[in-house]
């Protein structure tokens, strides 16, 4: 499952499927996270990030974070075009 970013939505929601033990069978989660190869720190963060979603439900998800930051890198462009623009009017460029 690891850290990086070349694990996709649907690893990533297999692993934890994988680490989704009844709490009958007794496993602490130091040994829960043994059996899928990760750090306590990394399971718990992609627990909360994933939760129990679908795969279908973080492959959407993973679009509208695609969708959300071309306005965001719009916006920071006009920023800087727009700061160019001020200096170039008062002559200071």
């Amino acid at each position: 499952m690891g850290g990086g970013k070349g694990f996709t939505p649907e690893l990533v929601i297999g692993k934890l499927g994988e680490a989704a033990v009844p709490p009958s069978e007794g496993l602490s989660g130091a040994a829960v996270c043994g059996t899928i190869g990760v750090t306590d720190v990394i399971y718990f963060r992609r627990r909360k990030l994933y939760g129990v979603m679908q795969v279908s439900e973080a492959e959407r998800m993973k679009e509208l974070e695609k969708e959300n930051a071309q306005p965001k890198k719009l916006a920071a462009e006009l920023s800087i075009d727009n700061q160019i623009l001020k200096e170039v009017t008062k002559g200071t460029f």
